[in-house]
């Protein structure tokens, strides 16, 4: 009797949850319902799903709209039908200049038109054509001339609201999307308040003198039906790479066996052999075939085109994925086990993830799309935050910016808030988790067997590929299984690095970037690891990465591998990791962990570490199948932890136990481990991608210190800022420059020692000036001066301002300020124009400029306001210029007593304590560039909070665990720094002691 039904996934206009439409569909006695939300299919697999809960047959639609005017109703009749529905949608959602149209254009087929009857009551209608008359059209239905044709009319009640407050909602979130005050909301962009589900008996006594539109309404349903297979949901991806699945299991036995030469020589055992036997049997027995092929032939186009890529998760346990060269890690070597990757009980694909350069992914994704007929990327629903929404309500009800302010900050109190302030309080809370608008997965495709709209339509964004409107839970759900195309700085820095090298170094072999094997016996990579020297390199430079070296004195590649899964949250979260960090440290201490999980992870000291770790203590403990560990391990990761069939496995996992004699006590205390560790571990595969990784980033670091810090830069850096990163060159006898004119790129670049700064890092500096620069400079030689630059480039004053207080004119040995004044004098401001071609130089006239004073603090200043940054030593700029002797490394002598020491802000860390207050981990730099750490508990971190980048006092007790010295703060205070001398009313600059405009003073000059 429904046939226009939303969810709150008709963006900013419906208010019911998909589930909760369902349900209340149950308590009114409704059996079937066709979902049609607005211009979208989101919600509609997920209602497929869920329907046989509830017992409520679900049709499937969409209610097409112009904004919010109605212009008709597509219903399926069947899976043919809702493919045509989403391929009209389509449509209209890649082209955002198509407007819906008043009829669909051509008859789509296997669907039903429903015409609003207002809107439709002058058509001749199509044979699938209908009105629908809602109740408010019954009185004047009666004296239409459709009243003598009511074979073509049907039940027209729409639900957008389950009550009173959704509707409320409602208009909220129609003035949000209209971007107005809720009081000047057109009654157009609004539904209407008995948009509301109704008794089905109650629905049907409306139309009681109509009882031909309730049997029309009813047969229209009948003749829906949709399937989708949620219970053995089969792959739904690419079937084959080749013609079937014969030759393309030859291929992946062809492309194993000529994998072998390349990843192990000559040295090749039975215990390889039999591996490879073992995985393809597995693969061919599971239809994963094809899965493997597709992933190799992506990269076989990157190597073809010298993408660095990283193949990481648990494919790494696959010697057929390491042969392929989709991954780098060697399970041999690590004694990966295959299970935890593909196993006869896993009924989803394996899962590779790939990471490329961010400058490549796109050209990557671009292959794809070229390459595979179904293809598509997956959203994402970026939902309402309750921060955010409160700032949108506060909008609606015209607060003014103030009072938004101090609600989203809370600091309020709501005794004293008036009525709008609570209202937007209210509804902030009530829409928060509502989806707001579809992004983009960070890196999901899917490769479908049949066309992507067989399960949905796909919108065009800004990115340029077709994307879904449902996320990967819901593709998983049915089968659809995405392949993942990331992307990472990390390649780009190593990329760029070993191009740096290749250039700079042209009379030496090029580097082998890719022989680990080297890398893992290197002395120089295992002492910066071991003393935690890796600022810049992948994965290890954090100050969380670099304790926990420290603290597990790792210096080999397994120690790594542990340690990329240790620093996960959920083995902290677990209470585990001082307890792996004792048990590694003191091999007395190991004989402390439970003798059933030593038994089980030797490796590891009986401390889970690994994903494979919960499939064992699940399997071996637990007594699960390893079909219902691996069902556990997903259901960690938090999409399915609520899904009954996770809920029923964790039951099993306790009966197990209870039936085997272990304690409930010790059973409830594994169970904590494994579900506040497991949604947060690596599996072990890709723990060591990510080690080959840090590998080679720390192998640059350690031979190539300069070269690898600029790559580091180019690349906008990784865990730290730009600043950082120069501070590092700075610490390798690295000179930095600033931009200049005749040395400078858009990227920085290194000369010997001296790493100039690229113009992309100056604010506010425009793209196309540092285009025109490096043309000018290419085509016609360096610049000679001021006057040279201004006649060969078109430039405006502002750009040319940026250059000069930069100093980017410093080789001319005219003071900037005297230069900026020059400029001011010759350059209009008239519209630059380019490639202006004249017979005859014009002649400039020379001023007589003051003789103005430049120092090194004003040059700092400007720094800061240019690059964020300045290039001296932020010491120096103390108002008071500090006496304090005490450094970073004089701290080891001090553990227990209170200090006093002085560090400049690098970084800072926040998180919660037990009971919920905020407490704080900061990371400074002292005088000579050594690392302070900082733990700011919260009485401390309330009453002296972070101001903000500078110098710091800090004041506390030196604490040394496990070697690793931290400072527990007492006090903390930001100290005072110079006044920026350029505005500095004892400025001897008279540009700013005059306070007149260059304007003015160059009037006074042409006079």
């Amino acid at each position: 009797m429904y046939l226009n039904c939303h969810t709150y996934y008709s963006l900013r206009y419906g208010t019911i949850k998909p589930e909760q439409l369902l349900a209340i569909a149950s308590e009114n006695s409704v059996q079937t319902l066709a979902l049609t939300d607005i211009n979208t299919t989101s919600a509609c697999l997920d209602i497929v799903r869920l329907s046989k809960k509830y017992k409520v047959k679900p049709v499937l639609g969409v209610d097409f709209r112009n904004k919010a005017h109605q212009e008709f109703i597509l219903i399926a009749k069947n899976n043919e039908g809702f493919q045509n529905i989403n391929d009209y949608l389509s449509k209209f959602l890649h082209n955002h200049d198509l407007k819906i149209p008043e009829r669909p254009e051509h008859v789509l087929g296997d669907c039903f038109v429903i015409y609003p009857y207002q809107k439709g009551k002058d058509f001749n209608l199509k044979p699938n054509e209908f009105l629908g008359i809602a109740p408010k059209d019954l009185n004047q239905l009666k004296f239409s001339k459709w009243n003598k044709h009511r074979e073509k009319l049907v039940v027209l009640k729409t639900v957008s609201f389950q009550n009173k407050k959704g509707f409320n909602t409602h208009r909220l979130l129609r003035a949000i999307d209209n971007n107005t005050l809720l009081s000047k909301l057109p009654k157009s962009e609004e539904g209407y308040e008995d948009d509301k589900m109704l008794p089905y008996d109650k629905l049907c006594g409306m139309y009681s003198e109509f009882p031909s539109l309730i049997s029309n309404t009813e047969n229209l349903l009948d003749d829906c039906s949709i399937t989708f297979d949620f219970e053995n949901p089969i792959p739904k991806n690419q079937r084959f790479l080749t013609e079937n699945a014969d030759s393309d299991y030859q291929l992946l036995e062809k492309l194993t066996y000529k994998g072998i030469p390349y990843r192990y020589g000559n040295n090749v055992d039975s215990k390889i052999y039999n591996r490879i036997k073992k995985e393809l049997d597995i693969i061919k027995q599971k239809g994963f075939v094809s899965y493997f092929l597709i992933n190799w032939k992506i990269l076989e186009y990157a190597r073809s085109k010298d993408y660095y890529y990283v193949g990481r998760g648990s494919g790494a346990n696959s010697i057929i994925a390491y042969l392929l060269r989709i991954t780098d890690v060697d399970p041999i070597e690590l004694d990966l086990y295959f299970e935890r990757f593909i196993n006869l009980f896993r009924q989803n694909p394996p899962d590779f993830d790939i990471d490329f350069s961010w400058k490549d992914r796109d050209d990557i994704t671009k292959f794809i799309f070229n390459s595979f007929k179904h293809t598509a990327l997956i959203t994402v629903y970026n939902t309402f935050k309750f921060r955010a929404s409160v700032r949108e309500l506060g909008k609606v009800f015209g607060l003014p910016k103030s009072e938004m302010d101090m609600l989203t900050r809370g600091r309020f109190n709501i005794k004293k808030l008036d009525r709008l302030s609570l209202l937007v309080l209210k509804y902030s809370q009530y829409i928060e988790g509502f989806p707001n608008y579809l992004g983009i997965h960070a890196g999901g495709i899917l490769i479908s067997e049949k066309p992507i709209h067989y399960y949905g339509a796909t919108f065009m964004p800004p990115k340029g590929f077709p994307t879904t409107q449902f996320d990967m839970v819901v593709a998983e759900d049915i089968g659809l299984y995405k392949f993942d195309i990331l992307s990472q700085r990390g390649l780009g820095k190593i990329k760029d690095t070993v191009e740096i090298i290749d250039k700079n170094y042209s009379d030496q072999p090029p580097v082998d970037i890719h022989d680990i094997k080297r890398f893992k016996e290197d002395e120089r990579i295992k002492y910066l690891l071991k003393n935690a020297k890796a600022i810049g390199c992948f994965y290890v430079e954090s100050p969380a990465m670099r304790m926990l070296l420290k603290k597990l004195r790792v210096d080999d590649y397994l120690g790594l591998v542990a340690a990329s899964s240790v620093i996960r949250p959920g083995v902290s979260k677990s209470g585990m990791m001082r307890q792996y960090i004792l048990r590694c440290r003191h091999p007395e201490k190991r004989k402390d962990a439970p003798t059933v999980l030593l038994d089980i992870m030797p490796e590891t000291y009986g401390v889970m570490v690994y994903q494979e770790d919960v499939i064992k203590v699940a399997h071996y403990f637990g007594g699960l199948t390893l079909g219902e560990a691996d069902m556990l391990r997903r259901g960690m990761s938090g999409k399915f932890r609520s899904r009954a069939e996770f809920l029923k496995v964790k039951q099993q996992f306790f009966d197990n136990c209870k039936n085997d004699g272990k304690s409930l006590e010790l059973t409830a205390e594994i169970w904590r481990q494994i579900e506040s560790f497991a949604g947060y571990a690596f599996a072990k595969g890709h723990s060591a991608s990510y080690a080959v990784e840090s590998y080679q980033s720390l192998f640059l670091k350690a031979y190539y210190p300069l070269e690898y810090m600029t790559a580091t830069i180019n690349n906008f850096g990784g865990f730290y800022s730009t600043e950082l990163y120069v501070h590092e060159a700075r610490m390798h006898n690295g000179s930095i420059e600033s931009p200049c004119i005749n040395n400078s790129y858009n990227q920085a670049i290194i000369r010997g020692n001296t790493i100039y700064l690229g113009f992309m890092f100056l604010q506010s500096f425009e793209s196309r000036t540092t285009a025109r620069i490096l043309r000018e400079r290419e085509q016609n030689g360096t610049f000679k001066s001021l006057d040279d630059f201004i006649e060969r480039v078109p430039i405006s004053i502002e750009q040319i301002s940026i250059l000069i207080k930069i100093n980017a004119f410093r080789f001319t040995n005219i003071n900037k300020r005297e230069l900026l004044w020059e400029a001011h004098l010759k350059i209009s401001k008239t519209v630059i124009q380019e490639h202006v071609v004249t017979l005859f130089k014009t002649r400039r006239i020379n001023y007589n400029t003051p003789k103005l004073p430049s120092t090194a603090l004003e040059n700092a200043f400007d720094e800061f306001e240019l690059l964020g940054f300045p290039l001296c030593n932020p010491f120096h700029l103390l108002e008071v210029p500090s006496t304090s002797k005490l450094r970073a490394k004089h701290l080891k002598q001090l553990e227990g007593k209170y200090a006093k020491i002085e560090g400049y802000l690098v970084t800072t860390k926040n998180t919660s304590t037990s009971n919920g207050k905020r407490m704080y981990f900061g990371t400074f730099l002292d005088r000579d560039g050594d690392f302070i750490d900082t733990v700011h508990f919260p009485p401390i971190a309330s009453k002296y909070p972070f101001r903000g980048k500078g110098v710091y006092e800090i004041t506390g007790k030196v604490m040394i665990e496990f070697d690793c010295v931290s400072i527990e703060v007492s006090k903390f205070e930001r100290l005072a720094i110079i006044e920026d001398p350029r505005y500095s009313i004892n400025s001897s600059n008279p540009t700013f002691q005059r306070k007149k405009s260059f304007k003015d003073l160059k009037a006074q000059y042409e006079r």
